[in-house]
């Protein structure tokens, strides 16, 4: 099993950065694909960026695309979410989840685990 804390988030000006981390629990972070997941008040979860468990490989979603940049560093455990040029529509709940899967994956139930989330909100 593998256990999931956000956090990075907080309140900012539209135009300003973030770099939101994700500590994964448990001895076989590398095993798993990372992805991070947004939802915003009354809209559907979104998967806004993935990578595979080497780091290699990445997926951005087409809103956050050239502006989100996913990483991971397994010797820590943690992947990170860096956002530059924030725009209010970023406003929402950032998830990270894990995928028992080594590439990544744009496949919503291939995701096992999930985290608790961390807000992140976007003023104009």
């Amino acid at each position: 099993q593998v256990q999931l804390v956000e956090s990075g988030g907080g309140l900012v000006q539209a135009g300003a950065s973030l770099r939101l981390s994700c500590a994964a629990s448990g001895r076989t972070f590398s095993s798993y694909a990372m992805g991070w997941f947004r939802q915003a008040p009354g809209k559907s979860r979104e998967l806004v960026s993935a990578i595979s468990w080497s780091g290699s490989r990445t997926y951005h979603a087409d809103a956050v695309k050239a502006r989100f940049t996913i990483s991971r560093d397994n010797a820590k455990n943690t992947v990170y979410l860096q956002m530059n040029s924030l725009i209010p529509e970023d406003t929402a709940v950032y998830y990270c989840a894990a995928a028992l899967a080594l590439d990544f994956t744009t496949q919503p139930d291939q995701y096992r685990y999930t985290g608790q989330g961390t807000q992140v909100t976007v003023s104009s």
